[in-house]
């Protein structure tokens, strides 16, 4: 399976995965901030059927009885793990929180919202088994290429588990993190082995150390911010529990420093940002791919910095939300590219340096 045709479906299918992961990452956006993540409380079915109820009339007979049965079984499964990993103050704390007890309300809305959720991540699962599959294609040339797309699977297999985790526990907040961090990698590793089958064969490039510093720098500095983020996003949930989802015009107030740390760390990005376009401008020429992806960057970063705005002054709007944590895997994915394309470029011809 090492014809150019085989290779040329791994690249295909690999880069239609990599798009298919950063329309997750909006789904998941847009099921976290619209609180639909309980929309579908079974798996992988949506309350026991294929294609879920539109109406409450299609509902099963007991069916809160029987889902809330079902998430506090998981819960206590999710409990001895962390009892078996030494968290058992957190294990206490799950076992006993009454209000997963609470049965969810029927919302078609939400429900919908849930099932394209689950939906776009199933099609993102087949494309990545193909990706996998075709990987071997280059077995020959470089090992890494199906270690890493084989290992990828077993990355997404985690992250299934773990986001029904998400949506089932109340307490372990630090899990959304997590749940994001690992989607990132999943998408770094997606666009590595893209970046290998595409460079393969090609020199390497002559750039100034100092330039790979600050391209690394930037990249570690988005990461933090990204993590900042998600505990901002944890920390307005409990805000938004406390006050029983009104007053959303005191949730950021009530979010405490972590929001001042997380809006002055986006002033040092944009200023590293700005330092690491004028070293591209130097290195590299105007039609070059490095510098097309720092100005593709640099894009993202000033439309995430209006959601952020909108999210600050319009009272935290579900749609900016969303924006927002695309905008950061945007700019994650374009910066851990470039860093990529600075060892070895994709393009060979726009990518020569001054």
């Amino acid at each position: 399976m090492s014809n150019p045709q085989s290779k040329n479906r791994f690249r295909k299918t690999n880069l239609i995965s990599i798009a298919l992961l950063f329309v997750l990452i909006l789904a998941g956006g847009v099921v976290r901030s619209t609180g639909s993540g309980m929309g579908c409380p079974d798996w992988p079915k949506c309350f026991g059927r294929y294609i879920p109820p539109t109406s409450a009339a299609d509902l099963p007979t007991n069916y809160k009885e029987k889902y809330v049965a079902g998430r506090l079984a998981k819960n206590q499964r999710f409990a001895k793990i962390l009892d078996v990993f030494g968290y058992s103050d957190l294990a206490r704390r799950l076992r006993e929180d009454k209000s997963i007890l609470i049965p969810e309300e029927f919302n078609v809305a939400r429900t919908w919202t849930e099932y394209v959720n689950r939906l776009i991540g199933a099609i993102s699962g087949i494309f990545l088994l193909l990706t996998a599959i075709y990987s071997f294609s280059y077995a020959g040339a470089n090992k890494l290429i199906p270690f890493l797309s084989v290992f990828n699977l077993v990355l997404i297999g985690f992250q299934a588990w773990l986001g029904s985790i998400v949506v089932s526990t109340n307490l372990v907040a630090w899990i959304i993190t997590v749940h994001l961090l690992l989607a990132l990698a999943i998408l770094a590793i997606c666009i590595t082995t893209y970046h290998l089958a595409k460079v393969y064969g090609r020199p390497r490039l002559n750039v100034n150390p100092i330039t790979h510093i600050v391209t690394v720098l930037a990249l570690i500095i988005t990461i933090l911010q990204i993590t900042f983020g998600t505990e901002v996003r944890e920390k307005i949930d409990a805000v938004s529990t406390r006050l029983q989802g009104g007053y959303r015009g005191d949730w950021i107030r009530y979010a405490g420093d972590i929001f001042t740390q997380h809006r002055d760390v986006a002033a040092f990005v944009l200023v590293i940002n700005l330092l690491l376009f004028g070293l591209m401008r130097r290195a590299f020429n105007r039609h070059s791919l490095q510098q097309q992806i720092m100005s593709f960057s640099f894009l993202m970063i000033m439309l995430q910095i209006v959601t952020g705005m909108l999210l600050s002054y319009l009272a935290v709007p579900p749609y900016a939300q969303a924006l927002h944590i695309l905008l950061a895997s945007l700019v994650f994915g374009a910066q851990f590219y470039l860093m990529l394309n600075l060892y070895r470029s994709v393009n060979i011809h726009g990518g020569t340096q001054r």
